[in-house]
């Protein structure tokens, strides 16, 4: 078949490898000039297959107000908020509160992310990609009694789910990171041992140029407007060049990997998708002591910022921010994720010469990504992982290729239905 791949982030790259694989036709259309120049770009740089979880989490709910009026608390609300936020809030609550339903998704999650893991070191051992790519495991951090006893039942789950991990003391998480050498509060942490890191941006292009020197076509600099369909199938998709020429692109069915920008396109099908681009900032900085700087990636509970090794460079990223499409970075953001660094990792760059970004992740009110087939029958999704994305995209699109070809899925996708919010 011929397959048109809408969206050249992490995910659609990932999924056209998949349908390559699988002897199909790909042309990927995305509106930057290179794959990954969205949310792929900028990113955590933790593929943390082991601490995926739903954003609609009871247990934040009460934690989400007073953070709202701290300086250096990590949720941050536009003031007024608009119409978009307060529906997305509103939403997220009837998530968190139905009975069972986040241990149900987060188990979803989990196991969609052991398979991801499986598929990323397949695609890695398949192509020699130079993303800065590891698995040396993520450690987090746990700065009181209360932090720790959270790890503890953390623990209990993976060991039952069967995804390796460790808890930690003080003395047992600075000998993983010897290089912790700041003054932030320890109690000690929980150890993924086989999760990694990696560049998301850097292992996009690589990838997109491995697609294509099998064949696939990618079209840059491409927005797709619309989706032309009658109530059976899907014939076709509009899309603008950026000299402003409209063209049509027919294919056999299409797979929906666009973002915060997916609903757009299949609203007029019927089908809502009430993604929100909650907001995050990272800083880029090479390293001017790598003695001092992390292993591998460390979650700071402290200030709920996470820091990655990325090869010769320190990839630091906080906040979750409901403030729309907005791409201001304000200072206080940055400050906040230096105030972590500098409390576990003092001396191991100069921050203040870092590379700053922003970007938006598609994230749904209950929190598992879309994947599935969606309201026609050459229609299929997969979009809307929120801050997973680098994680979740190679298992992701390795089900929604096995769902194109009819197979059964190597992970349930009950959690994942696109259709779930209509109901």
């Amino acid at each position: 078949m011929h397959i048109a791949v809408v969206g050249g982030g992490v995910v659609g790259v990932t999924t056209a490898r998949e349908l390559i694989r699988r002897g199909h036709q790909v042309t990927l259309l995305e509106r930057h000039d290179l794959a990954g120049s969205e949310t792929s770009k900028g990113n955590a740089a933790q593929r943390s297959y082991g601490v995926v979880y739903p954003w609609a989490d009871p247990a934040m709910v009460f934690k989400a107000v007073p953070w709202l009026f701290q300086q250096d608390g990590p949720l941050k609300l536009a003031v007024p908020p608009s119409l978009d936020a307060i529906r997305f809030m509103f939403a997220t609550l009837r998530y968190a509160w139905s009975p069972g339903l986040f241990g149900l998704n987060k188990r979803a999650m989990l196991r969609l992310g052991v398979h991801s893991r499986e598929r990323f070191l397949a695609l890695e051992q398949e192509h020699k990609l130079q993303f800065d790519g590891e698995h040396k495991g993520l450690l987090h951090l746990a700065s009181t009694p209360e932090a720790m006893a959270e790890c503890r039942e953390m623990h209990e789950l993976l060991n039952e789910l069967g995804i390796a991990s460790r808890l930690l003391g003080p003395e047992q998480v600075r000998e993983a990171e010897p290089g912790m050498t700041g003054n932030g509060p320890l109690c000690g942490g929980l150890s993924y041992d086989t999760d990694g890191t990696g560049d998301c941006h850097l292992f996009s292009r690589e990838l997109a140029q491995a697609c294509e020197d099998l064949g696939a076509s990618f079209l840059y600099g491409v927005d797709v407007e619309r989706l032309v369909f009658d109530d059976e199938r899907v014939q076709a998709l509009e899309y603008r060049t950026s000299a402003g020429e409209r063209t049509t692109l027919e294919a056999d069915a299409f797979v929906i990997c666009a973002g915060c920008w997916s609903p757009q396109l299949v609203s007029p099908l019927g089908l809502k998708l009430p993604i929100y681009p909650v907001k995050g900032y990272s800083l880029t900085v090479p390293l001017s002591d790598p003695d001092k700087a992390p292993a591998s990636t460390i979650h700071d509970d402290n200030l709920k910022v996470v820091s990655t090794r990325l090869g010769n460079r320190l990839r630091a990223t906080g906040f979750v921010e409901l403030a729309d499409f907005n791409r201001d970075i304000p200072e206080a953001r940055l400050a906040t994720i230096k105030k972590s660094v500098r409390s576990r990792y003092p001396g191991c760059a100069d921050l203040d010469a870092a590379e700053t970004w922003t970007g938006f992740r598609p994230m749904t009110p209950d929190g598992p990504a879309i994947i599935g087939r969606g309201p026609r029958q050459n229609l299929f999704l997969n979009t809307g992982h929120g801050t997973f994305g680098w994680t979740l995209s190679a298992g992701s699109a390795s089900v929604i290729a096995q769902v194109i070809d009819g197979e059964e899925p190597a992970v349930p996708l009950e959690a994942f239905r696109p259709g779930r919010f209509q109901e």
